[in-house]
């Protein structure tokens, strides 16, 4: 018992080190969490000001405080607070005889490192795809998912506004997705991570950019608004644009929906008042009381 409760407080006690050196610059720059996520966020509010899509929305938009909050919770708090259940549930497993190369497919670490990068992003965006699919489809993920798409303008903060419970979700299926690539993340997984965090970004700001013939393998801003659409068209009540970084699985799996790019559309969802305004108040949300998915 003891072990267990030592790999939960090592883990949390490691993670809360690294995040706190990572804000005095005690760790290296290209892995640097903390301040890659406000220099790119500044980047991207940067060129929302400079390049606005919608030109009458507010530099400050509505809630932008609430979720430039969320950005910091959901990436370093409530991490450095789940580090520890992970690392709990890791040596649980490993007792069992379950470890990162249990379900191995393939072995990427012989291949060369672009390969490795290019076939990691690709295998973890798919996985994030399909896990953004179920929380839709199912009622039960929908409420929690509901608080991402109470957004009622977007900007670049709006990517990391989300209820806790999807890290739950997310975060295991995303270690699955490593186990089949041999359980092995390359040492230069940073650049993944950065890439996504930076098209993330860019798919919730208030810039029109299409990304031209890569429109059909890159998500961008234009479908990603439609994503967030009060209005769902017929025969997709559960949504459309699914896809994170990568639209290539929304065309493929017909999922696609992008009518005009005037960026003129309301965002939401019917009953979308019912979501309390405050973050301690969206936090409990998905608990209370059920309300019909739309």
């Amino acid at each position: 018992m003891w072990n267990y409760i030592n790999a939960f407080k090592d883990a949390i006690l490691g993670t809360l080190n690294w995040t706190w050196n990572s804000i005095i610059f005690e760790v290296p720059w290209y892995t640097n969490y903390f301040w890659g996520l406000i220099v790119i966020s500044l980047l991207v509010w940067g060129l929302e000001i400079l390049f606005p899509w919608r030109k009458n929305q507010a530099i400050f938009r509505k809630d932008f405080w609430l979720d430039a909050f969320y950005m910091f919770f959901n990436f370093f708090i409530f991490a450095i607070i789940i580090s520890g259940v992970y690392r709990f549930l890791e040596v649980a497993f490993a007792d069992l005889g379950i470890s990162m190369t249990s379900l191995a497919l393939i072995d990427i670490s012989i291949w060369p490192m672009w390969a490795q990068l290019l076939v990691f992003f690709i295998v973890l965006d798919f996985v994030q795809w399909f896990t953004h699919v179920l929380l839709h489809r199912f009622e039960v993920l929908w409420r929690f998912h509901q608080v991402h798409h109470s957004v009622k303008e977007m900007g670049f903060a709006a990517h990391l506004r989300y209820h806790w419970m999807e890290n739950i979700l997310y975060k295991p299926l995303k270690v699955f997705g490593v186990m089949i690539l041999g359980g092995f993340e390359p040492e230069q997984a940073y650049i993944v991570h950065f890439i996504a965090i930076s098209i993330g970004h860019f798919n919730h700001s208030n810039i029109k950019i299409t990304y031209g013939p890569l429109k059909y393998i890159l998500n961008n801003p234009v479908m990603h608004l439609y994503h967030h659409a009060y209005n769902l068209p017929e025969g997709k009540q559960f949504g459309m644009n699914y896809g994170i970084s990568l639209s290539v699985w929304d065309y493929m799996f017909k999922t696609n929906y992008i009518p005009e790019d005037s960026g003129n559309v309301e965002l939401g969802y019917e009953g979308d008042d019912t979501m309390p305004n405050t973050f301690i108040g969206q936090m409990k949300y998905g608990f209370s009381k059920k309300e019909k998915q739309v």
